[in-house]
This record gives C-alpha cells, sequence and structure tokens, in this order.
C-alpha cells in the first residue's frame, strides 16, 4: 500500500458531481474511515509543477513519412519517426508508443486510410484484454468495408441481451463488454457516421454497470460462504451463461487469465477487501482443476 500523488487524488476526486444536472455538488469519501484524513491532506495541497511534456507524432507528420517510404507499415513508420526525433530532454520527451504501435500491427492487414488508421491505432485500449483487442480488429474491419458498426451487430458480437452473473468468469466477460461499449463511444465521438448508435449504447452501459455492481455483491458473498476451492467446479465447468459467451476453453483461460494477473476487477475487489488473497488462491485453484480436467476430457 502507497499513498497516491496529489494530482491522482484531485483528478479522481474531479470526477464527484457533475456541472449543470441535479448532481452539481459532489462529494468524496474513502472506502476505510482511517484513510479519510490523508484524503483531506492531499486535497488541500497543489499539484506537483509538470517539469516536462510528453510529444506524439501527429497524422500529418506521419503522412509525410509515408508520402516518402510508401513500403513501410504504419508500426515502422513510427520507429522511424522517434529514431529521427530531437528534443530537448530537459523540457520534452516522446511519449510511449508501444501500445500504439501494438494496435498498429493489430490491423496492418486491413486496408484503411491513414488517417483512419492512425485514429483507431489512438484508441485506449488494454491490449492484454483478448476479447477487446478482438473486437477493436472487427470495429476497424467494419469501418474499412463502409459499413455502420450498429447497436444490432454488435449485440451479436457481445452476446446482449446480458443475464445474471453467476460465476466470477462471467462477471469478468462483462467487464470486458463493459471495454467494448467504452471503445465504441469514444470512435462514435471521431467516426459519427460509421458508429451511428451511441445513444443506445451509452444507455446499455449504464444497465451493464449495474448488473455488474450487483454481480460484485452477490458473487463475493458466495466466495466468502465458500469452504472448499472445489465446490464451484461443476457449477462453473456446466454455466450455460459461461458457455454462450466463450466457444471454446482457450478463450476461457485468456478471459480468465485477467482475474489471476490482479488486472482490474481483481485490484478493485482485494482494494475495497470485497475480495482475499485467500479467495484469490482458492479461485486458482478451481481454474486449475477444471483445466486440468477439461485437458483429460479433451484426450
Amino acid at each position: 500500500m502507497k499513498e497516491i500523488s496529489v494530482s491522482s487524488a484531485l483528478q479522481i476526486a474531479g470526477r464527484a458531481g457533475r456541472y449543470g444536472t441535479q448532481w452539481d455538488k459532489g462529494y468524496v469519501t474513502t472506502f476505510k474511515p482511517d484513510d479519510l484524513q490523508t484524503l483531506k491532506k492531499l486535497l488541500s495541497q497543489t499539484p506537483e509543477p509538470l517539469t516536462q511534456a510528453g510529444l506524439h507524432p501527429t497524422a500529418e507528420q506521419i503522412e509525410l513519412y509515408a508520402y516518402h517510404l510508401p513500403q513501410s507499415s504504419f508500426s515502422n513508420l513510427m520507429d522511424i519517426f522517434i529514431s529521427l526525433s530531437r528534443v530537448d530532454n530537459s523540457l520534452y520527451f516522446i511519449c510511449d508508443m508501444e501500445d500504439f504501435k501494438f494496435l498498429a500491427d493489430m490491423i496492418q492487414h486491413i486496408p484503411l486510410p491513414l488517417r483512419a488508421r492512425y485514429v483507431f491505432c489512438c484508441a485506449p485500449i488494454n491490449r492484454k484484454l483478448t476479447f477487446l483487442c478482438g473486437m477493436f480488429v472487427k470495429f476497424a474491419r467494419r469501418y474499412s468495408k463502409n459499413d455502420s458498426i450498429t447497436f444490432t451487430w454488435l449485440s451479436d458480437q457481445i452476446g446482449w441481451p446480458f443475464s445474471e452473473t453467476r460465476t466470477l468468469l462471467d462477471l469478468v466477460h462483462l467487464e470486458s463488454v463493459f471495454d467494448v461499449l467504452d471503445l465504441y463511444l469514444w470512435l462514435s465521438y471521431r467516426f459519427m457516421d460509421l458508429f451511428p448508435d451511441a445513444e443506445i449504447i451509452r444507455n446499455e452501459q449504464t444497465k451493464l454497470d449495474s448488473l455488474i455492481s450487483d454481480g460484485v455483491i452477490r458473487l463475493t458473498a458466495l466466495l466468502k460462504n465458500s469452504t472448499s476451492g472445489m465446490n464451484n467446479i461443476e457449477a462453473v465447468r456446466d454455466d450455460s451463461f459461461e458457455m454462450s459467451k466463450h466457444k471454446n476453453l482457450r478463450e476461457n483461460r485468456s478471459v480468465t487469465s485477467t482475474i489471476f494477473r490482479r488486472g482490474k476487477l481483481t485490484s478493485k475487489l482485494l482494494s475495497e477487501g470485497l475480495l482475499t488473497s485467500d479467495m484469490l488462491q482458492t479461485l486458482q485453484r478451481e481454474w486449475s482443476e477444471i483445466s486440468r480436467r477439461s485437458s483429460k476430457n479433451r484426450k
């Protein structure tokens, strides 16, 4: 455990309240009462001054490079740009381009205008999330064909309408779906014609958020009452909702790995005291047993 920075505290607290709505005034607190004084101390301070600014190549600059190097991939163009850049290190630095290049490589095979490719590669995506990355490629492919990415089409991809969660794997999947909806909204601000259902997506995301919150409460209560790591193996394996969302065990394993890597959902549960290290170890044992049995059945 460590204390967050003043700027992080102000940024988080700044999300409380929304100007011009019935919740115009926001309130901020802490999960544990003992931490409230720390929060008050952080919010009373001035953020640390910025000493450097990050620089990122613009679309115009990459277009110029592409004109002179037409055979280079988009990712290679970024590498060339960085290698030729000269900055005053005391004031500036080149932003980390690994995520940008990762997305560029993912959609390199898809025919896209350079400007559109640049925008897609700027999308805020966690590249460790397999389901989200897969949907990112599908979005780019439909865009390249000038096909509208409608809510009707998206529903088939994400398993809408959503069901009540019954396993932790269900909850992880819904977290991934939530990130997909976030990606849709981000792209809809930039490609309004081909992402026309932003309002519908926004409404469904609100419902999904409530479903995830309810699932967290129910599942943690179930885990706390579990006395054996093997109690829920058959329930997880036979769960119909999970089977409808994942085509095979390999995809299940990739989604489940977000739990055991201490991903966003797990970190949230651990930090709020809703999931303990013992519970996490129980889940790991359960999943290992499921994987072992499934592998044995395939043989």
